[in-house]
């Protein structure tokens, strides 16, 4: 898995990007085919912003969350990312069973 972490009006310190690289353990946890992630954090005015783009094979998957505090926002996207992920793996895992036992019904 590459993990990138990018910042758009802020400078990401090493204690950021390993906060950020802990949070991401936790969705490859649920589902260990991801291959690329990018994380861009970004100020503006008042709000910390957390971006992510989470690449899986067969898709890509796009979260975003900002908050007052920029480690809050990070928490949240994780949040959201998480239940993503979790979805995909479930539409990954229930479908080609079904095209497979569908087939063999129409063969016989």
């Amino acid at each position: 898995m590459n993990l990138t972490v990018s910042g758009h009006h802020v400078a990401v310190t090493p204690a950021m990007r390993e906060y950020v690289q802990s949070k991401i353990s936790r969705v490859t946890r649920h589902f260990d085919h991801v291959i690329d992630v990018n994380v861009i954090l970004s100020v503006e005015k008042n709000r910390q912003k957390a971006e992510v783009t989470l690449h899986v094979s067969g898709r890509d998957l796009f979260a975003e969350s900002d908050d007052n505090d920029l480690y809050a926002a990070i928490d949240l996207l994780v949040d959201k990312l998480d239940r993503q992920v979790l979805k995909h793996k479930d539409k990954v895992q229930a479908h080609p069973h079904d095209a497979l036992k569908r087939r063999v019904e129409d063969d016989e």
